[in-house]
């Protein structure tokens, strides 16, 4: 079996749905490449060379031994360190000699240098075959990326290269006992020394992969305000060379025990005047956290994929050799119905998220330019301004929609299966399980719809007039009847829907209240302070989620109607998915309505 070739789904994405001639120039300055490439074909020839390599290896060995790396566990900690045990070690020993690790990396420091949304490809595929194993694999890139983009060149050119051979790997310690969702009460401290490093002290739970042996630190100088604004980001090292010998530089104290994903380290670490190097400037944690989680909550929605591919195939293969009522079980009605259903939804997120992982990449390589120049020339600067708003517009909804989806689509799963599905026998119960990490960490659902009304509320408060002015928004008529595709009317249409509801609710909540109907106070329509105040913002977050869902369900029509307008075989999904979703959409409006 082979997560790549096996998709055709994967095939049309890669070739069809990518923005390949915005994205490659910014890895491939010409033709012939150094690595020998003639042109674009030949380029992502080789990128699929790559994905069928890892759709191979995911889909045989680390899939075999997902079950028993459930049952076996991650590893123990000895001495503050992590020790993975032999299933665990062995996949890492098999990442390195596909030089996994270093996918992404910049041929600079040995990696292969392939665009950032081949590692969310292949990380999917890691994810499909063991999502605990996954988690381990990808901080590699993960951090990676992130001494390439935050650290010094000198760290860069030290520290990159052991990350691709496989000796370091690291993790993102943000969360402290005091400290989950209100990142902002963070007390973990740091002073400042003479030689410009900073002596660390207290302590982060819930950390994946704490004993990787690298660490992005969020903590608190001294002095500094309470709040976010007062964050900053330090890079810490697990091992010191002082005087001629290794000194360990924090400890890692426990190993939780979790409903899922067993095969992966989620720990306690403790830093006791742990030295570390600022990322920046003091107090500019916060800024660099922003980027930071916006990348990981877009992992974890391709994360989440791998796992919905993995339980409804999981499902699929039972259903098709289980006979009931003397069918198979994919041949009874409901069942079939429901099915259908399942991998629609399915279908449409992978469509949705490969759409967004394409902006993303643009971003991400122009961010990383910007950060090692200082600058961007006019064109790129405008290619970076619109990745960037389309990848802080869908991060929430990513995050949200693929995180919840997989939960619920795991749980259908275990159905799937009747009573086998609630035994440990069976895979589907382990998917299940697995499936709360995604929908906890890098932001619970809950914070996504919050990051997402606030983007609404954002654009909003820039121009009230605007915003009045939809109070009496009319049917776009003209837009609707010349359109001439049929999948772009039918968008155009429920986006108007969503728009007149949404503006419907927004008036409800905020309407001022006016004196009197004379000029100065109408004029106070069009003043920011006049709708928004503090309490009808509390009142605004109760539909913070539905928002969400809304915005998630409208986002994946849109990539979903230019693709059918792309080529008319893939109108049928959008057919499909839009039956799916308006009854979700009347009764989200419906709720608006009446709370």
């Amino acid at each position: 079996m082979n997560y790549y070739t096996d998709s055709l789904e994967w095939h049309w994405l890669f070739r069809n749905a990518v923005d390949w001639d915005t994205i490659l120039p910014l890895y491939y300055k010409e033709y012939p490449t150094p690595e020998g490439f003639k042109d674009k074909d030949e380029v992502l020839n080789f990128l699929e060379e790559l994905l069928t390599a890892t759709g191979e290896w995911t889909a045989t060995a680390v899939a075999g031994r997902a079950r028993k790396l459930d049952e076996d566990g991650a590893g123990t900690i000895v001495d503050g360190r992590t020790v993975p045990g032999e299933l665990l070690q062995k996949i890492y020993d098999e990442a390195k000699e596909l030089q996994a690790y270093g996918l992404s990396v910049s041929a600079e420091h040995g990696g292969l240098g392939a665009p950032a949304l081949v590692s969310l490809i292949a990380f999917t595929q890691m994810n499909r075959a063991c999502i605990a194993a996954a988690t381990q694999v990808g901080f590699y890139g993960t951090i990676a990326d992130m001494v390439e983009r935050f650290c010094d060149r000198d760290t860069a050119a030290r520290i990159v290269p052991r990350i691709v051979a496989g000796e370091l790997s690291g993790s993102m310690c943000l969360t402290e006992a005091g400290a989950g969702s209100d990142v902002g009460a963070i007390k973990t401290s740091a002073v400042k020394q003479a030689d410009g490093t900073y002596l660390l002290n207290g302590a982060k739970i819930f950390i994946t992969n704490a004993a990787g042996g690298l660490g992005f630190v969020l903590a608190r100088v001294k002095g500094a305000p309470e709040g976010l604004a007062g964050l900053s980001l330090f890079f810490v090292e697990q091992d010191l060379e002082v005087d001629g010998k290794t000194r360990l530089n924090y400890r890692v104290t426990k190993d939780e025990h979790k409903l899922g994903l067993h095969g992966s380290f989620t720990c306690e670490v403790v830093y006791e005047d742990t030295v570390a190097r600022i990322i920046g400037q003091e107090n500019e944690g916060f800024h660099h956290m922003l980027y930071l989680m916006n990348e990981a909550r877009i992992g974890v929605g391709f994360q989440a994929l791998g796992g919905i591919e993995a339980c409804l195939a999981y499902a699929r293969e039972y259903a098709l050799t289980r006979t009931q009522f003397g069918k198979p079980l994919l041949e009874l009605p409901l069942y079939r119905r429901n099915f259908e259903d399942w991998e629609t939804e399915r279908d449409a997120i992978r469509a949705m998220l490969v759409d967004t992982g394409s902006h993303f990449d643009i971003y991400q390589r122009l961010d990383l330019e910007l950060r090692h120049t200082g600058e961007l020339c006019e064109d790129k600067r405008k290619q970076h301004q619109a990745a960037l708003k389309w990848v802080r517009r869908r991060t929430p909804l990513v995050k949200y929609y693929c995180a919840e989806a997989y939960t619920k689509l795991s749980q259908m799963a275990v159905q799937a299966l009747g009573g086998y599905g609630f035994m440990r026998e069976y895979d589907a119960e382990r998917y299940h399980r697995d499936s709360f990490g995604p929908l906890l960490y890098e932001g619970t659902s809950q914070i996504q719809a919050l990051m997402a009304m606030k983007d609404v509320m954002k654009y909003i408060m820039k121009n009230p007039g605007r915003f009045f002015q939809t109070i009496f928004y009319s049917h776009p008529f003209g837009v609707y009847f010349s359109e001439d595709n049929e999948y772009q009317r039918d968008f155009i249409n429920l986006q108007y829907r969503f728009k007149k509801a949404l503006s419907s609710l927004l008036m409800r909540v905020f309407k001022p209240g006016l004196e009197k109907w004379d000029f100065a106070e109408l004029a106070k329509l069009f003043k920011a302070k006049t709708w928004f105040t503090e309490e009808k913002f509390e009142l605004l977050m109760e539909h913070a989620e539905t928002l969400c869902q809304a915005m998630a369900y409208l986002e994946t029509l849109r990539v979903l109607a230019v693709h059918a307008t792309r080529e008319p075989g893939r109108g049928e999904l959008f057919r499909r998915y839009a039956i799916l979703v308006k009854p979700r959409f009347a009764a989200i409006f419906e709720d608006w309505d009446v709370r």
